[in-house]
């Protein structure tokens, strides 16, 4: 006999349980204010905000918000349906011309998030008699969306090349038709910037295709933030890019795969997300316009948070503390324990700082971290004030002298 509909709910009680005994349960913390340099929370106190993906402070920039209006005043609210039905605005397609010249590509296809666009990439593209070599600590978007699709998956091991080609060769051996890499332009719980200059050295040996996500550095990596592809010299030579308007380019939502017309077109046709699912807002896709009109007129936002992020990372270090090296805006700083990184955002919250704990099952077990991440609308001052605050609360819970 079957366990009853109450047998679940009891089973999952004893879940959420033993996940709040772990001390692995994650609680939301709520803000009533806009994103910025500094939040209010729910209880009406101002903290420094060092959690949040607004590494360009664009989500709240008055030139972005203002287009967001007007787009809601000409196309309105929301269009009711996905794209091939009547979901396709002029704007939706100046969009995706533009993230296309950004990213150096032949066309783009928008999706309601970045999740979907990973989610709807490979199965229409590839089939059991194809390969996907995926690096081992890729997004959760990127795995899953690989598990949809029918070609053979094999996985090397992180940021490591030899790997890399030790997975092409025995590709080849299984006798593949296609082989697709694909990786993260930026680790997101690391910082860590793929080797994409040897990486692409490497599958072009092997003829293999490259892909990348780009969530963590659209926008801000490379000289003139067109991301890790400009970063790490071999801007248009990706063949397929997936990111997200839900970042550095605005801070709403949305998400976008960019490639070769042909792999556009294709996923215009198959990819469920995309045919499935209501198109991107209005207001959304104007304000993504008016970002990209802001990177392309200046890099003066990218410069100051490179800035930004050179100051934090020395004077952290110098605090004391150990953190995940690199040049990134994410700064891992390095706690281990679930329930000590947890105690230690709890103490700096008290102290004015919003940073988040980060665990397993996020990273892995034993590598429990708060995860820092810097924006170009952080002033000297805030930053000043947060690592005397790391510094405070690290030495009364023993992590620093």
């Amino acid at each position: 006999m079957s366990a009853s509909a109450q047998d679940f709910y009891a089973h999952l009680q004893t879940e959420l349980a033993g996940i709040r005994e772990a001390g692995l349960y994650k609680s939301e913390r709520i803000i009533s204010s806009p994103q910025g340099a500094v939040v209010r929370t729910a209880d009406g106190r101002e903290v420094i905000n060092l959690c949040a993906n607004n590494y360009l402070g664009l989500s709240s920039h008055p030139q972005v918000i203002e287009a967001a209006h007007e787009a809601l005043r000409t196309h309105g609210y929301g269009l009711s349906s996905v794209r091939f039905i009547c979901g396709t605005q002029d704007i939706h397609k100046t969009l995706e011309q533009r993230i296309a010249r950004f990213l150096g590509t032949e066309d783009t296809i928008l999706y309601a998030a970045a999740f979907d666009a990973n989610g709807g990439l490979f199965e229409p593209l590839l089939t059991e008699q194809d390969a996907i070599i995926s690096d081992e600590l890729n997004h959760a978007s990127i795995i899953d969306g690989i598990r949809l699709c029918k070609a053979k998956r094999f996985r090397y091991k992180h940021n490591d090349l030899a790997d890399l080609e030790a997975q092409l060769q025995a590709a080849q051996a299984a006798g593949a038709r296609f082989i697709l890499v694909f990786t993260d332009g930026v680790f997101s719980m690391d910082g860590t910037i793929a080797q994409l200059d040897k990486i692409r050295e490497i599958t072009k040996r092997y003829g293999a295709l490259l892909g990348i996500d780009e969530c963590h550095a659209s926008g801000f990596l490379g000289q003139t933030g067109r991301g890790t592809h400009e970063h790490r010299g071999v801007f248009g030579q990706i063949d397929i890019i997936t990111g997200t308007l839900g970042k550095a380019l605005g801070g709403a939502s949305g998400g976008f795969t960019t490639g070769r017309k042909e792999v556009i077109e294709l996923l215009r046709q198959r990819s469920r997300p995309y045919l499935f699912s209501n198109t991107v807002a209005p207001s959304i896709v104007g304000a993504s316009i008016a970002v990209l009109d802001i990177l392309e007129a200046s890099t003066a936002l990218r410069d100051k948070l490179e800035a930004n992020t050179a100051y934090f990372r020395e004077a952290i270090q110098a605090a004391g503390f150990e953190i995940k090296p690199g040049t990134h805006p994410i700064v891992p700083i390095m706690v281990y324990d679930a329930v000590m990184a947890q105690r230690l955002s709890a103490r700096i919250l008290e102290l004015g700082v919003y940073a988040v704990g980060f665990f397993y099952p996020v990273v892995p077990k034993g590598q429990a971290r708060i995860r820092v991440q810097l924006s170009a609308v952080h002033e000297r001052e805030h930053l000043e004030k947060a690592v005397a605050a790391f510094a405070q609360a690290g030495r009364e819970l023993g992590l620093i002298k």
